[in-house]
């Protein structure tokens, strides 16, 4: 195995890559698609799935190239620190992408809402936007929008589905500990039962969708409720996963005897983002299951 240049002072530049354009036009021909599925076009469904085609040939082929050059000793301290910001800044983004989810959420149930059934100064938006109307939690807006629907006890599938997400942090951490020590079958091990564990979270969230849309009558058309509901469990469960198929390739690297008890960023950004997705959904638990 080769090992990494260690020289911070040296500044490295990557060669020239195809992947920036052949992912730009990835990206232009999966929104196209979208867009015209949205509208109704015939073709629009395979425009899209052509735009994922070449969305996953560019991360297979750009994360390939970035591994070879890693294991072929090209990164010296520079590009780790690097790689560590941009793993930072990338998390960030995701933090501003669930807190607009969640902002939404308050600011529909304390504000948006009270207004509506004219409470504080909302007398105005209550005679003219829908007169008669008082507000309530869960809510599916003025005219029960989507019909009558149940909400999922917090003690139930989402209690389970909480201690499986927490447990598949504690392995993972069990793992990490186990590769700083360079114990590989131990990192193996725990790092498969971090797999396991988000698979088991995706078949419970699985089931439970199927439980809610059938026999709560929870829609996503079951007005605002609904709405967040989906969308914030639906993103979260999108980000479990992604995580996992990097928890995978990870799995796969180790395999191969990818890392040392020194150098391993590939290992902890991925560490990272699942212990990432573990805090998000403590606060989904909360604010939707639970109050």
């Amino acid at each position: 195995m080769a090992t990494a240049h260690h020289d911070a002072d040296v500044y490295y530049v990557p060669h020239h890559s195809k992947w920036p354009f052949v992912g730009s036009i990835g990206l232009f021909v999966l929104v196209i698609g979208l867009v015209n599925w949205f509208n109704g076009s015939d073709l629009s469904f395979w425009i899209f799935m052509a735009g994922i085609a070449l969305m996953a040939y560019t991360l297979f082929g750009w994360f390939g190239d970035v591994i070879h050059e890693s294991e072929a000793g090209k990164y010296n301290g520079q590009v780790d620190v690097s790689f560590r910001q941009g793993m930072v800044w990338f998390i960030f983004s995701e933090v501003m992408f669930f807190a607009a989810f969640f902002g939404a959420l308050f600011y529909i149930r304390y504000f948006t809402l009270p207004w509506m059934s004219g409470e504080g100064q909302g007398a105005l938006s209550n005679e003219f936007l829908w007169n008669g109307y008082i507000s309530g939690w869960p809510a599916d807006g003025p005219a029960d929008l989507g019909g009558e629907f149940s909400t999922l006890p917090p003690f139930g599938l989402p209690l389970i589905n909480t201690i499986i997400l927490l447990t598949s942090g504690l392995t993972l951490t069990i793992a990490h500990h186990a590769m700083v020590l360079g114990e590989r079958k131990r990192v193996l091990v725990w790092l498969g039962a971090t797999i396991a564990l988000g698979l088991c979270f995706v078949g419970v969230q699985a089931y439970e969708y199927v439980y809610a849309w059938n026999d709560l009558n929870l829609r996503i058309t079951s007005g605002i409720y609904g709405a967040t509901f989906y969308m914030l469990t639906g993103f979260h469960g999108l980000h479990v996963v992604l995580g996992m198929l990097m928890l995978i390739v990870v799995w796969f690297r180790v395999a191969k005897g990818h890392f040392t008890k020194e150098r391993h960023f590939g290992f902890e950004a991925v560490a990272w983002y699942w212990h990432f997705v573990d805090v998000v959904w403590l606060g989904l638990f909360l604010f939707v299951y639970v109050i």
